[in-house]
């Protein structure tokens, strides 16, 4: 039975180039039928072009799964450090609802 868990399991390589993280301060999110196109881009102040710096394609079903999983870090981090702050959130019918960017344009 330990050979067969040795050889279910998934050694995932970081390199070194990908270790240290693209800095990223938007996500644009599109989809089809068939995948979600998650865009991250980074806005510098004065600047007035953005670039893309990473993009991702998924399933559907790892949209979702990604979902689920930033949801359940959310809810650890803020149990650990308090609620964060949206300077735009509002209040409707007694939930916290965070409008998406409305003014915003732009192409990938």
């Amino acid at each position: 039975m330990e050979n067969g868990n040795k050889n279910n399991q998934l050694q995932i390589e970081l390199k070194e180039e990908v270790a240290q993280g693209t800095y990223a301060n938007l996500a644009i999110i599109t989809h089809s039928t068939s995948e979600f196109v998650l865009d991250f881009v980074r806005i510098m102040p004065g600047l007035p072009k953005a670039n893309v710096q990473s993009r991702i394609v998924m399933t559907p079903e790892h949209a979702k799964r990604l979902m689920y999983a930033l949801q359940d870090n959310v809810n650890k981090y803020e149990k650990n450090f308090g609620p964060i702050r949206m300077p735009e959130e509002q209040q409707q019918g007694g939930k916290t609802f965070v409008p998406p960017l409305s003014d915003f344009k732009g192409e990938a």
